[in-house]
């Protein structure tokens, strides 16, 4: 929630490893939006809306919520700006990050 993407990656992938099969998607979706945005932040337009997309499928499984996360409304905030940047462009994405119209997603309620 505080923009350390690249952090909440390598945590993320430490958990992965230690779960069982079927909770693996779970921490693979919210891992794959993580590093989204940390592409999105790069500028990395491709990256990140490839990434987006391929987290909000792996987590619409988990909603409405798993392990304390409210998945879906992780999902809808993603999927909000998957749209916002297909609608940039490639080219209008430095204008998109350089003043974001939209919150980061908050992975936890509260």
């Amino acid at each position: 929630n505080t923009g350390q993407f690249y952090a909440c990656h390598d945590t993320l992938v430490a958990i992965w490893m230690g779960v069982d099969h079927a909770e693996k998607p779970f921490y693979q979706g919210i891992l794959q939006i993580a590093v989204a945005f940390y592409h999105l932040g790069n500028l990395n337009w491709r990256g990140g809306a490839i990434l987006l997309g391929e987290g909000i499928n792996r987590l619409r499984k988990f909603e409405p919520s798993y392990e304390g996360v409210d998945v879906e409304r992780l999902v809808d905030e993603a999927l909000a700006w998957l749209e916002l940047i297909q609608t940039s462009g490639e080219e209008g994405l430095a204008a998109v990050m350089a003043e974001p119209p939209l919150a980061f997603p908050k992975v936890r309620n509260g």
